[in-house]
């Protein structure tokens, strides 16, 4: 029998598409499923047109058949089969695609739906395969023809028998070697995993026997192995099965079962888009953060699947990092692969469907925080964090599309609030959205402004998040409010009255004030204010840098703390009884003003979370002025 030799490629070109093309060897079962059911669609597309054709719909199969004995792995199916020139042409010619052809030639028939395009999927098989054996009897014909090659020294074709129409495939896996183990796909539960992960959503059944161990007739005791056919493929995807078909134990269970989580999801969002690029998703909001989520291990993405095949398992381009949290599948009959079927070769088509798939998301999410407020809160308690940073990063690029998304704890309500929110519940001619940083709530709520502000019946923001004051200093304003950090920015809600005296006593006791800072050295002024209630000091900051984002700077790696400064005010409270004994210390001894100013502004420190960068001197100033 005659070897030939492939027809248009020397050694180095099957050798770089056998060893080179493909990432995981693995990907060989989900090219040789792919091209049956190919073969499966081309003879069903037929019987819509031709009366030859008697198969129903239900008849057609992919039979999967292990032979460990001889290391072999059948795979066959009863589509439209091969004449000697097809395998000729088909396989003889690498990158040769009767796929491709067909769906050319059918381009005008919208059902058509052919997987294949490239033609060298079927070479994927000589990654694990030392032989690979191609029976096959066209339809209509009364020969078949078996196609035979161990790679790059040719193949040959002959005559052979067959009882039926349709194509079996043999492949004879190479040996063991070293930490290659090919073995594993002689196991039956290897291949189950890898139909369920690559072509579990194949239109047709995919049948295998596997083994079940039974009692053997007659006997309580012993055991025999019976091996059963079983379909291992969902075949229908449930992203294509409309709402009203599937319930949400269905729902549930596919996300569990398919993103490994023990709870079920917040949230289902499905989505049907046909124009430029036709293709269904189907989301998950989660109900709680992974363990490695906030870590650099995390990785973003949805299942990208094309006409069911999966392509690829975490496609990072569909999913901004603001939704990384978003699990789910994607799939499009439109995609154009690379020639491994793996990645994309243009990039456009995925654009159009992430900017399609982020627009959904957005839209569901708030629909949730008007019509599903706790899951709501449940989902920003988990992921919150990162819709902030999403607002913060990239110069703020996307803080249009997340402001409404966005939640702080409030002052009066007691729960999480939302911009819109708090500007329907504003003070009539309040100007500005309150807001204050801080540690945690309670110590928010611990501080001489936020008391202030709060006894005058003004609602604050409460931030206890290093990424919080970043995102909304990005922000700058919502519908015309500025933001304004109670302890920093200047806020007056006395009276007339009472900011004309506050002006006069700071120039009446300028010199005080003077000597007062010159004592503290490490401070940008001391001021008096009658806004404290009845706290002695506290502490604010003039400047676009507040006390909580010098706190969250100071922390990052390498950061000079010489340069991450906010520019502290001492503010001393005018209607407090502390100010008459500074003034007199003023007057009769000013050593002693001097430490108490110091120990003021450590207090007014720690007030505010802050660290005092001399203990000792703190701790001295402290006893000896007891």
């Amino acid at each position: 029998m005659e070897k030939k030799q492939f027809k248009t490629e020397s050694q180095k070109l099957l050798d770089m598409m056998i060893n080179s093309i493909y990432t995981h060897k693995e990907i060989f079962l989900r090219e040789i499923i792919s091209n049956a059911s190919d073969a499966i669609d081309k003879l069903y597309y037929r019987s819509l047109t031709d009366d030859t054709v008697t198969l129903k719909r239900s008849d057609y199969k992919i039979e999967i058949e292990i032979n460990k004995d001889k290391g072999q792995l059948v795979i066959r199916d009863n589509g439209c089969g091969m004449t000697k020139e097809e395998l000729e042409n088909n396989l003889g010619t690498i990158a040769k695609s009767g796929s491709f052809d067909f769906k050319k030639d059918n381009s005008e028939q919208k059902d058509v739906d052919i997987i294949g395009q490239f033609g060298v999927g079927f070479y994927s098989s000589f990654m694990v395969c030392k032989r690979v054996s191609v029976l096959s009897r066209a339809y209509g014909s009364d020969v078949a023809y078996r196609w035979e090659s161990e790679g790059v020294e040719g193949y040959t074709i002959e005559e052979a028998a067959k009882a039926e129409c349709g194509t079996e495939i043999t492949l004879t896996l190479k040996d063991d070697e070293g930490e290659e183990k090919y073995s594993e796909y002689l196991s039956e539960y290897k291949i189950r995993y890898l139909i369920k992960k690559y072509s579990d959503y194949i239109t047709y059944p995919i049948v295998m026997a596997m083994p079940e161990q039974r009692l053997k007739e007659g006997s309580e005791d012993e055991y025999e192995t019976v091996y059963e056919k079983q379909t291992l493929n969902s075949q229908k995807p449930l992203w294509k099965k409309s709402q009203d078909e599937v319930t949400k134990e269905e729902y549930d269970g596919f996300y569990k079962d398919k993103f490994f989580d023990f709870e079920s999801p917040l949230k289902v969002i499905s989505q049907k888009s046909e124009g430029l690029t036709t293709f269904e998703a189907l989301l998950f909001i989660p109900a709680h953060a992974p363990f490695d989520y906030y870590t650099k291990s995390f990785e973003k993405g949805l299942e990208l699947y094309s006409s069911g095949v999966m392509i690829t398992e975490k496609c990072k381009e569909l999913l901004p990092d603001y939704f990384s949290f978003v699990r789910g599948v994607v799939d499009s009959a439109d995609l154009t692969l690379n020639i491994s079927r793996e990645t994309l070769q243009h990039d456009r088509q995925l654009k159009v469907i992430a900017k399609a798939v982020e627009k959904k998301i957005k839209n569901e999410l708030l629909k949730m925080q008007k019509d599903e407020r706790e899951n709501y809160e449940k989902l920003f308690n988990a992921f919150g964090s990162q819709l902030k940073y999403g607002m913060y990063e990239g110069y703020g690029a996307n803080k249009e599309n997340l402001k409404d998304l966005i939640m702080f704890h409030s002052s009066k309500e007691k729960k999480l609030v939302s911009f819109k929110e708090y500007i329907e519940n504003m003070k009539e001619n309040q100007g500005a959205i309150y807001y204050a940083p801080g540690e945690t709530v309670d110590k928010i709520l611990m501080l001489p402004q936020v008391e202030a502000v709060m006894e005058k019946g003004y609602e604050i923001l409460l931030l206890t998040e290093d990424v919080d004051e970043f995102a909304i200093k990005m922000l700058h304003e919502y519908e015309g409010k500025e933001f304004k950090n109670v302890c920093a920015d200047a806020i007056d809600l006395t009276s007339e009255d009472d900011k004309a005296e506050k002006e006069k006593e700071n120039e009446k006791n300028k010199e005080l004030l003077d000597f007062m800072k010159e004592s503290i050295g490490d401070v940008f002024a001391v001021k008096l204010t009658n806004d404290l209630g009845s706290h002695p000091v506290s502490l604010s900051t003039e400047g676009e840098m507040s006390i909580e984002m010098e706190k969250v700077l100071s922390k990052m790696p390498g950061a000079d703390k010489s340069m991450m400064k906010a520019q502290t005010v001492l503010e001393i409270n005018m209607n407090h009884e502390i100010l008459s004994k500074l003034k007199l210390l003023f007057i009769n001894d000013k050593e002693k003003l001097g430490k108490y100013a110091k120990i003021l502004y450590a207090q007014a420190r720690l007030i505010n979370g802050l660290d005092i960068e001399n203990p000792s001197e703190y701790s001295r100033l402290v006893c000896e002025l007891m």
